[in-house]
């Protein structure tokens, strides 16, 4: 074990690249390698890097470049290493070896072949491996939280997105797999589980013929953790039988991140995601009355080739009349292996980023007035950090997920500490506001 080299790894991109490197650190640990979060102290730098579009590609390289001239052996992993792999290896010769995304389980044989002298390329045209519970993790996120990938990978060709090109079709994992594992974060004491995949209500149409997610949410009910949250739920898959089970668990969120990307039919079309232009306005009355306190999060893009200032009002109304709690908005980003490329009618980057700005300014009295309607309820917020200097903490009630929404700032007086409330779900009293986060203090029962 002293002999084996000194492994750090820089992490990019989304949740679910995490869970890439959280396995590659598992595997490697399980392996005896010792691993450093300080890359100036290791001997290899895997760099987990994402692909999805222009700017997180630039980060990337960004990092590749700095690590090569700090003459750090590097392995490139990820969705950047499953797309440019030629490339990436003609160009940066301190690659000493490229990872795909469907074979980061290789890793410690990759790091072996690395070391006699090969020059590794270890990526499968069409990735097909998915992790389960029986693979090692080393965990990134605060103790409190952890993210549960249900499937890999996504069966729709958006004329935007690169995904399928890079991660395969969907794969899931069966019921059982996912709360074994769900139980094992739970023994952890991890306090919030989200689910993560490309469409989490398309869980189990490849395994079982049919989505369960429906199934898996109720079989989910009975792990004792406070908190399941669930990310990308496409409209479409939120039947009546899913919210019925987002009602009656207990411990799920109605939280719904619906990643709607446009309101209007045209530009739905364009996107070859016409499904959803007929159910955007139905689906969300109907959440809303199904579960009134049901918390919506929404991204868009905007700019799609051929979207006109009709279109982009059209998005502008639909903003103003659902009243979303969190929307992100996105500039559409060509991407050379997909359609939208090269469609006509391109829109100029300065006119994407004024829509996106002028959408976000519509956003923010409705997120705040959101917020201002929290002041004076007592909630339930889970306390992730703390700044002992002024006693202050920051934590998340349910309306926010991690990173992506707003946070909580509780005071406490001390009692915080007193309790060892770190990573623990405490009530809080909200007693201020502003447009994207919530003021409190601890109130505990007498």
């Amino acid at each position: 074990m002293g002999n084996k080299p000194t492994i750090a790894i820089s992490h990019l991109g989304c949740e679910k690249n995490r869970i890439d490197s959280e396995h590659m650190l598992g595997l490697l640990a399980k392996a005896g390698y010792r691993v450093d979060a300080n890359e100036d102290l290791a001997d290899y730098v895997i760099v987990n890097t994402c692909s999805f579009i222009q700017a997180a590609r630039e980060e990337s390289v960004r990092t590749l470049v700095e690590l090569a001239e700090a003459d750090k052996k590097i392995i490139i992993s990820g969705c950047m290493a499953q797309h440019f792999r030629e490339q990436l290896l003609e160009e940066l010769p301190e690659a000493v070896a490229i990872v795909g995304t469907g074979d980061y389980h290789k890793i410690v044989e990759v790091i072996e072949r690395a070391e006699v002298g090969e020059r590794v390329k270890e990526v499968s045209d069409q990735p097909t491996y998915i992790a389960d519970e029986t693979t090692p993790r080393y965990r990134t996120t605060n103790e409190g939280v952890a993210y549960l990938r249900v499937a890999e990978g996504c069966d729709y060709r958006c004329a935007f997105c690169i995904i399928p090109h890079l991660r395969g079709n969907q794969r899931s994992r069966s019921i059982e797999s996912i709360v074994a594992e769900a139980q094992q974060l739970a023994d952890q004491g991890v306090q919030e589980i989200i689910l993560i995949s490309q469409i989490t209500t398309n869980y189990g149409l490849d395994l079982y013929g049919e989505p369960k997610l429906a199934e898996l949410l109720r079989a989910l009910g009975k792990v004792d953790v406070p908190w399941i949250r669930m990310h990308y739920a496409y409209p479409t898959g939120l039947t009546p039988k899913v919210i019925d089970a987002i009602r009656e668990v207990p411990n799920v969120l109605p939280y719904l991140d619906l990643p709607l990307q446009h309101s209007h039919q045209d530009i739905l079309k364009a996107m070859n995601r016409p499904w959803q232009g007929r159910v955007n306005d139905a689906i969300i009355e109907r959440i809303k009355a199904s579960i009134p306190e049901a918390v919506l999060r929404t991204t868009f893009i905007v700019g799609f080739p051929g979207e006109t200032d009709e279109h982009f009002a059209h998005l502008v109304d639909f903003v103003k009349r659902h009243e979303f709690d969190h929307v992100g908005v996105f500039t559409f980003s060509p991407e050379e292996e997909t359609p939208a490329y090269t469609m006509p009618n391109q829109i100029p980057q300065e006119v994407m980023e004024e829509r996106r700005d002028l959408l976000m300014q519509v956003q923010q009295p409705i997120s705040e007035k959101k917020n201002r309607a929290c002041v004076g309820q007592t909630v339930e917020v889970l306390i992730e950090q703390e700044n002992p200097e002024t006693l202050e903490f920051i934590g998340r009630s349910a309306r926010f997920s991690p990173e992506v929404d707003g946070v909580v700032y509780v005071r406490g007086e001390g009692a915080l500490n007193e309790e060892g409330a770190l990573n623990e779900i405490v009530p809080v009293k909200i007693t201020d506001f502003d447009i994207y986060d919530l003021y409190g203090e601890v109130a505990w029962e007498e």
